[in-house]
């Protein structure tokens, strides 16, 4: 009996230890094999997936901030709004500030656009030389710097003019009105903006080309206008001094509109009167078209739209580490009364 019992309890020992191995063998193989093959399909799927998104945030989905001098000026107001919208509908974000020409303002308006973390900044800088530190401390946070119309030292890229040469445009078809219309010899008066270096340069360049193209003619009023309402003001004075002026020629599209603006209220719009200037504004183009004051402005790249969308194609290249010409310069289009058409419905 105590024999059998011994044999027994052998057997049941025996397949008390079979079922605890066949318990734990599969678990151990069905967790270890399984387990390291979702493991490498989860790694092969981040890395594809990784390369995909660093792809997509460098092409879409932009983060920008845009910082001009003075949004009363249309041209800088309308190419704000046109490539906030652009930026939205690629997924991005985007806000715009004014500085009302306050360099102190603007650096500080920098200092918060570093802070939120934005991937680009385009800057059109109140003082070319004041801006530069804190431009310096964008690029080091990693941020891309546009700069409009300067060639700043810490930018990546500097979207630029002739600005010498797109003045002596300007004065060249002032010139040309003047010989054609009033035998050469007419009072004159230019709207510039000596306060900033670039606008020194256009404001030089149309006096040169009048007094070297239409010698007879006298610029009898220069002062500064970067908008509707200087140009209205302004204007308003010269006509008071000078009833007689019959030619402006301005720097910028904003006191080229005011001035159209003055000449409509004090019932100088005439035949032979003309305003030239820079930029193509919508005002402008229309007042052309309608034979009001405005005569020509230069178009620059185009208009709002075509300038959004060149600075968007720009910000996508730099953002995503292409190599470029860090100087890229814009073109120079005169529109007037024979080409209006091309350019304004």
């Amino acid at each position: 009996m105590k024999k059998f019992l011994g044999v027994a309890l052998m057997v049941v020992m025996m397949v008390s230890l079979l079922g605890g191995c066949t318990k734990e063998d599969p678990i151990s193989s069905d967790t270890t094999t399984p387990a390291t093959s979702n493991e490498d399909k989860v790694t092969d799927v981040s890395s594809e997936s990784t390369d995909d998104d660093m792809e997509e945030t460098m092409t879409s989905g932009l983060k920008v901030g845009m910082a001009v001098q003075d949004l009363s000026n249309p041209i800088w107001s309308g190419s704000a709004q046109a490539l906030k919208k652009i930026v939205e509908e690629n997924g991005g974000e985007m806000s715009y500030v004014s500085c009302d020409s306050n360099v102190s303002q603007q650096i500080e308006q920098v200092e918060n656009y570093i802070a939120s973390g934005i991937d680009a900044l385009v800057i059109h800088p109140a003082d070319p030389a004041g801006i530069e530190a804190v431009l310096a401390d964008a690029q080091e946070a990693g941020i891309k710097v546009y700069s409009w119309d300067d060639n700043l030292e810490n930018a990546d890229l500097a979207w630029l003019i002739d600005n010498y040469e797109l003045g002596y445009m300007i004065g060249e078809q002032a010139a040309k009105w003047i010989n054609e219309k009033h035998d050469g010899s007419a009072q004159v008066a230019v709207l510039d903006y000596p306060q900033l270096p670039i606008l020194l340069e256009r404001g030089n360049g149309i006096v040169d080309a009048i007094t070297e193209l239409a010698p007879d003619a006298e610029i009898v009023a220069q002062t500064s206008a970067i908008n509707v309402a200087e140009g209205i003001t302004k204007m308003e004075t010269i006509f008071q001094g000078y009833p007689d002026v019959k030619v402006v020629a301005a720097i910028g599209g904003g006191g080229a509109v005011g001035a159209n603006e003055a000449a409509n209220a004090a019932g100088k719009i005439t035949d032979d009167f003309g305003i030239f200037a820079a930029d193509a504004t919508d005002p402008e183009l229309e007042a052309i078209k309608n034979d009001e004051g405005n005569r020509m402005s230069v178009l620059i790249t185009g208009g709002p739209n075509e300038i959004a969308e060149t600075i968007y194609g720009l910000l996508e290249k730099l953002v995503a580490g292409e190599e470029m010409d860090k100087e890229v310069f814009r073109t120079l289009i005169p529109v007037t009364k024979d080409n209006i058409d091309q350019y304004y419905q």
